[in-house]
């Protein structure tokens, strides 16, 4: 008779389990995965009812294992802009430090006064919305292997403003181009002030590269082999090590959110740099050491910064920043640039070049 209680009690404490184990599967579905899919088909959103990251690691990876690799995809519903903007948006000190720290900027930059925020942060806190545009069945390209090879950033106010109250954040896409060797995508990223007026802009231009096609990225090495015009200015030449992890910092401290850096997983597995490779850090890198020597009044709004991503960073290894002024040309505005590029010693190749104007 007690071994048949025994065995009842044990019956029912696994049914307990059992239920229990179900409920929470359901919830977790529920919140994680319904209510994200629901959330995903908004284009606004209040900064508290994002979809859920775990939806976002799901249907990104089965999104780059159905689709195709440079194919111009014509989706259901045809032509549909791809905008999302996220309202009241609060910024986060302990984020700010994280990056600048990662950064090259140091952890104690945003005590500091006399400083603006970094001109990349505010990609940081654009990088849940990217994902969720690379994640939109309106988006027309694989979300795997995206390389980045181009990008501009304008300030035309101090970032700063940022910290003053509630912020709007918007991300869309703004085209398809197909060049020889794949299709490239711009994305427009932007910060708004609490007045509306618009703080901070990006535009990130997005190779998706054709495995059929030879790739034509390589005819940069040429192009970075010419000389840049001499302006008679003293260049300054700024030796560093990247270690390692470069690569995992930048993506646990510029996305913030563990989940996000799961993306980058399978691409690297399968041989791809995807959206989330060291290029904002090495633009970033740049802009701190010029800031360092050249001081803060170089990278003050209202400012203008182009860079192109020639060739990938290969970590570890050492690298050297180079930046000198820049005479304008005739006709141009008669404000001085600074032009910058970062190399790795082992190809002695600009990695990324870039330039420095005041923004008219």
């Amino acid at each position: 008779m007690a071994a048949l209680n025994n065995l009842a009690c044990n019956c029912n404490a696994r049914s307990g389990v059992i239920v229990s184990l179900a409920a929470c599967s359901i919830y977790l579905f529920y919140k994680h995965i319904y209510c994200a899919h629901k959330l995903l088909k908004r284009n606004v959103y209040n900064s508290q009812t994002l979809p859920s990251s775990v939806y976002l690691v799901i249907k990104y990876l089965t999104m780059a294992t159905c689709r195709r690799r440079a194919g111009l995809l014509y989706t259901r519903s045809g032509m549909c802009e791809v905008v999302y903007t996220v309202l009241n948006c609060r910024l986060e000190i302990g984020q700010l430090r994280r990056w600048c720290d990662a950064a090259g900027y140091g952890w104690d930059y945003p005590d500091s006064e006399y400083r603006d925020i970094p001109l990349c942060f505010p990609e940081a806190l654009c990088q849940r919305l990217l994902l969720m545009v690379l994640c939109d069945d309106n988006f027309r390209l694989s979300p795997t292997g995206l390389i980045r090879v181009r990008q501009s950033l304008k300030t035309l106010q101090p970032i700063d403003e940022l910290k003053k109250g509630p912020f709007t954040l918007q991300v869309r896409v703004l085209g398809y181009q197909v060049v020889d060797g794949g299709v490239e995508v711009d994305v427009f990223l932007s910060a708004s002030s609490r007045s509306g007026q618009p703080v901070w802009e990006s535009v990130v231009t997005l190779l998706s590269t054709d495995k059929l096609h030879k790739d034509t990225r390589p005819l940069l090495k040429e192009d970075s082999e010419k000389e840049w015009p001499d302006s008679g200015n003293v260049k300054t030449r700024v030796q560093m090590r990247v270690p390692g992890t470069a690569g995992l910092t930048c993506v646990w401290s510029f996305l913030d959110d563990l989940p996000n850096y799961l993306l980058t997983i399978p691409a690297r597995l399968f041989g791809y740099r995807c959206w989330s490779s060291p290029s904002v850090w090495m633009l970033s890198v740049c802009l701190a050491e010029i800031e360092k020597h050249k001081g803060t009044g170089a990278i003050r709004a209202p400012i203008f910064v182009t860079a192109q991503f020639k060739e990938p960073l290969s970590v570890p290894g050492m690298v050297e920043i180079t930046f000198w002024g820049t005479t304008p040309e005739e006709g141009l505005s008669s404000s001085q640039g600074i032009t910058f590029q970062m190399e790795q010693h082992k190809t002695r190749l600009p990695n990324m070049t870039g330039l420095i104007s005041s923004a008219s």
